[in-house]
């Protein structure tokens, strides 16, 4: 369902990104992945619509059975054949909508599996995995080398990276909010 997604992503793991784009192809992933999202939730509601679906014919159907049954009580032969017309018309009915709500099912999974894997995929990326950076290439650490532990520096350094990690954050929940004002028309 998301495989331009998905070939992004693993150009991102497997080092095809240049590292000057990287941090700009992660962030949008980030927005596509809550487009994502949206489409599966899409799909979970179409579940739910069909469910809703099954349900009211299976209602009918259960009507229409009950009409069929007292009509036979009374000997009404005209009513027991329309009777059962509408329990044949709603058993139809009912089984195309069941095949329907079991496909629909089967795909909002594979969405939903889809989206989780990308988002592990995309997270180890957003973590620097296929950036070429490795325990080796990252060359010695600072206790290596034998300076000093600057916590003030590394707590700003994290300070930098939280407010980082914030304002991503915040720009996917203004994209997701717009595309629903978007969908609601506002």
């Amino acid at each position: 369902m998301f495989e331009s997604l998905k070939s992004a992503v693993q150009d991102l793991l497997t080092g095809r990104v240049a590292p000057a784009d990287r941090r700009a192809a992660i962030a949008d992933m980030k927005r596509a992945l809550v487009l994502a999202k949206l489409g599966v939730s899409d799909l979970n509601d179409g579940v739910d619509v069909t469910r809703r679906r099954v349900e009211e014919e299976r209602k009918q159907l259960e009507t229409a059975a009950r009409r069929k049954t007292l009509a036979e009580g009374i000997h009404d032969a005209e009513t027991v054949a329309l009777a059962e017309k509408f329990v044949a018309q709603y058993s139809e009915r009912l089984a195309v909508l069941e095949r329907k709500l079991e496909a629909q099912q089967a795909e909002a999974a594979l969405a939903e599996r889809d989206y989780d894997e990308m988002l592990k995929q995309l997270k180890q990326a957003d973590r620097g995995a296929g950036s070429g950076i490795t325990a080796e290439s990252r060359g010695p650490t600072d206790a290596e080398l034998g300076l000093p532990d600057d916590a003030p520096l590394r707590s700003e350094l994290d300070a930098l990276a939280r407010k980082g990690k914030r304002s991503d954050a915040d720009a996917a929940a203004e994209a997701k909010l717009a595309e629903l004002k978007k969908k609601m028309g506002r």
